[in-house]
C-alpha cells in the first residue's frame, strides 16, 4: 500500500501552508522530456492467475480480488499461519506463484529491503537490502510513516520496488530469487512527509510518480533496462497518489489525482490528455472506474469526492474526503471509507448518496472487494466486512488482528494476506495468511 500521512494539527497545517501557498497550483505544459529514450525494445505484457497479485490493488488494479475470501477469523481462528516481518513498512503483500514480496525498512539500521516468503508455509525465503543510510531527517517524516511505503509490483520475472533514499526516488529491479538486475536514480524528491507512491506496470515500461514541492514529475522506464523512456513534468506540490491505468473513453490512461487536479496521461509517452480541476492540494489514494468515468478524493487542505469523464469533464462532486485510502467502484456504484471510519456508497452516475454507516477510523488502508463484500481496515487493527450492496448498509463482521493496521490487505487464491503489527515493548509487524479451514473428509467407512 502506498500511504504518506499530512500532518493535520495546528502547526503542521501553517508548514504546509507556508511550504505550498493556499492557491490552485499552475499547470504546467507536459510532455516527455528530450534526451530520454525514442525508442525501445518491447517486451511480452506480464500475465497472471487468478491466484496472483501482482502490484497495487492487484491484478486489474481497483482493489477487486478473484474468489471469495473468509469473512470471520481472529488470531486463533483461520489463521493458516503467521510469520514476523523484519523491520516496518506499509506496503502491502504482493503475491506471484509460490511466494510473497514486501518492502520493508529498518530505522535503526537505516535500511530499506525487500523480504520474501513461501506462500505456503509462511517461511521466509530470503531478504535483500537495496539502500543503506541517508534516510530523511525526522522532520521530512510523519510520526505515523514508514521508510517503506510503496507496494513491489511484479511482471512475473522481476520485481520492482521504489524508496526515498538519500533525497532521489531509486527504482530497482530484483529476479525472484533476490539478484539485483539494475538500479535507477529516477529523479530528486524534495520530501516535507516521505514518499508513497507504489510502480505500476505496463506493456513495457514501469511507471512511477514524484510529486513534491520543488517540481514533481511521472517517469516511464523500461522493465527491461532501467532505461527511463520518458520523463513528464507536474506541478509544484506535496501530493502522495500512486499513478494507475484507468482502461476508459475506448483507451488506457495513465491517471492520477493531487495538486489540485484530476490528470490523464499516455501511459506509452507521459504525454498529458487532460487536467481538470477537481480535488485539493494534497491526495493520497489512487483513482478508481467505473465504466467511462473516473473517480478521485482526497484530501488537504479541502476535501472532495470527484467524478471525472474520460475526456476531463466534471460529472458531479461532494465534500467527502477519503485521504490516504483509494476508494472502490463496483456494477454502476461508488464506495468510500472515509478518515473518520464512516462507508459510504454512492450511484456512481449521479453521485447520489444511497447509504453510509459508521464503522470506526482512522483509516489508511484501502477498500478491497472479494465474491460481493467489502474489506474496510482501520488503523486499529480491525477489517470490517461490508456487502457491496447499494440497496443497504449490512455489516457482515467485525475482525481485529494486532493493534495497528496501515496497509491494505491482499486478496487471492481464497486467502486473506493481512500485515499488522504489534506494539508491546518492542514493536513487531506480523504477516498473517487467512483462510477458511479445507473440508475434512468423512470418517466414517
Amino acid at each position: 500500500m502506498q500511504t504518506v500521512w499530512v500532518l493535520t494539527r495546528c502547526g503542521a497545517v501553517l508548514l504546509l501552508a507556508l511550504l505550498t501557498g493556499c492557491q490552485r497550483r499552475p499547470r504546467v505544459e507536459t510532455s516527455p522530456v528530450e534526451g530520454f529514450a525514442e525508442e525501445f525494445a518491447e517486451i511480452a505484457s506480464p500475465s497472471f492467475s487468478d491466484d496472483d497479485w501482482p502490484w497495487w490493488r492487484g491484478s486489474s488494479r481497483d482493489g477487486k480480488a478473484i474468489g471469495s475470501a473468509p469473512i470471520e477469523w481472529s488470531d486463533e481462528t483461520n489463521v493458516v499461519w503467521k510469520v514476523a516481518v523484519p523491520g516496518r513498512g506499509h506496503a502491502s503483500p504482493t503475491v506471484v506463484g509460490d511466494s510473497i514480496y514486501l518492502a520493508t525498512a529498518n530505522e535503526q539500521q537505516q535500511t530499506q529491503s525487500v523480504v520474501a516468503f513461501d506462500r505456503e508455509s509462511g517461511e521466509q525465503q530470503w531478504l535483500r537490502t537495496l539502500h543503506k543510510g541517508n534516510f530523511p531527517l525526522a522532520s521530512q517524516m510523519h510520526k505515523k510513516g514508514t521508510h517503506a511505503n510503496g507496494t513491489v509490483a511484479c511482471d512475473g520475472e522481476r520485481l520492482f520496488v521504489t524508496f526515498l533514499y538519500d533525497n532521489t526516488i531509486w527504482m530497482t529491479a530484483l529476479d525472484l530469487i533476490d539478484d539485483r538486475l539494475w538500479s535507477t536514480n529516477v529523479g530528486e524528491f524534495d520530501p516535507v512527509f516521505g514518499y508513497g507512491p507504489s510502480p505500476c506496470v505496463y506493456e513495457s515500461l514501469v511507471i512511477i510518480s514524484g510529486d513534491h514541492i520543488s517540481g514533481g514529475w511521472l517517469a516511464g522506464l523500461h522493465r527491461e533496462t532501467g532505461d527511463i523512456v520518458w520523463k513528464a513534468p507536474r506541478p509544484e506540490a506535496q501530493t502522495f497518489s500512486s499513478a494507475v491505468i484507468a482502461p476508459v473513453g475506448g483507451k488506457d490512461l495513465l491517471v492520477i489525482s493531487g495538486a489540485e487536479y484530476v490528470a490523464a496521461y499516455d501511459p506509452l509517452t507521459g504525454e498529458e490528455q487532460w487536467m481538470t480541476p477537481g480535488t485539493t492540494l494534497a491526495t493520497c489514494g489512487s483513482c478508481v472506474w467505473d465504466g467511462d468515468t473516473i473517480f478521485a478524493s482526497g484530501g488537504y487542505p479541502d476535501k472532495q469526492t470527484i467524478a471525472v469523464s474520460a475526456t476531463g469533464a466534471e460529472q458531479w462532486s461532494n465534500q467527502v474526503k477519503c485521504y490516504e485510502q483509494s476508494m472502490l467502484a463496483h456494477q454502476g456504484y461508488l464506495y468510500g471509507f472515509d478518515d473518520n471510519g464512516i462507508i459510504y456508497c454512492w450511484d456512481a452516475a449521479n453521485g447520489k448518496e444511497q447509504w453510509k454507516g459508521r464503522l470506526g477510523g482512522p483509516v489508511s488502508a484501502s477498500l478491497v472487494l472479494a465474491d460481493g463484500n467489502l474489506y474496510a481496515t482501520n488503523e486499529r487493527g480491525t477489517t470490517f466486512v461490508v456487502r457491496a450492496d447499494p440497496a443497504k448498509f449490512q455489516k457482515l463482521a467485525e475482525n481485529k488482528l494486532g493493534e495497528e493496521s496501515f496497509a491494505t490487505p491482499t486478496i487471492c487464491g481464497g486467502r486473506i494476506y493481512h500485515r499488522v503489527a504489534i506494539n508491546d515493548e518492542t514493536r513487531q509487524e506480523w504477516l498473517y495468511c487467512l483462510g477458511n479451514p479445507s473440508p475434512q473428509p468423512d470418517g466414517g467407512g
